[in-house]
């Protein structure tokens, strides 16, 4: 896919060249590295400083390659990409982070160097990221222990009792019933009547097998 960018209406237009030479730059480069160019997307009078959400045209060419799997963009340079390095840094970023590749055709690395201004930009942005996640983190740890002390269950596997509520009922009836009956015997009584835990994944047995003592002192407690 194919985009161009002009910073100024001046320069845009039919009657202007620089859409023109910008498409056959990416187009000579798409045909010597073998890429077809399946669309283009331009954003004419838009400045290199914007940010690539607030970019129509390449908002267009983000939502088309979400339905038609393309995975390269090629710009003419890496200014009509973006003329600021943070929005640069972070565009690209971006795109990586979906799976995108982004080319400039007058120099395919442009956006993989390792100037010492790139690598800075890099280790913010990733040290930025890095503080968002501790802190969303931190926030959702609150939120569960805010749960926590209401008496809510908030994490962890369901209770037996919850999750298996028919052999609960039933394990409760019988020891109600019968008040010194054994777990165990409680586990052969489910059994018997076909209540038995689910097939465990990856084993050879197709169905399940009958309640452990714990598992029914679990129901009974639950």
């Amino acid at each position: 896919m194919g985009y161009t960018r002009t910073s100024s209406a001046t320069n845009s237009g039919d009657d202007k060249d620089s859409v023109t030479r910008q498409r056959k730059a990416i187009q000579n480069y798409a045909n010597c590295a073998g890429y077809k160019i399946v669309a283009w997307h331009d954003d004419p009078a838009v400045k290199g400083t914007d940010a690539i959400d607030v970019r129509p045209g390449f908002a267009a060419a983000l939502e088309q390659i979400a339905g038609n799997g393309v995975r390269t963009i090629i710009v003419e340079t890496a200014n009509r990409f973006a003329r600021d390095l943070m929005v640069q840094e972070t565009g690209y970023a971006r795109l990586r982070s979906e799976g995108i590749d982004l080319i400039a055709a007058d120099k395919p690395d442009s956006f993989v160097d390792d100037t010492p201004t790139a690598v800075l930009v890099r280790q913010i942005l990733g040290a930025v990221a890095q503080f968002d996640k501790a802190i969303t983190v931190a926030k959702l740890r609150g939120a569960r222990e805010r749960k926590r002390r209401t008496g809510a269950r908030v994490e962890g596997r369901k209770p037996i009792a919850e999750s298996h509520p028919e052999a609960a009922a039933m394990a409760r009836r019988l020891r109600a019933e019968q008040p010194r009956i054994s777990l165990r015997a409680i586990s052969a009584a489910l059994a018997e009547a076909g209540i038995v835990t689910k097939a465990s994944r990856g084993k050879k047995r197709p169905g399940g097998a009958p309640y452990t003592a714990s598992a029914v002192a679990s129901m009974l407690r639950g």
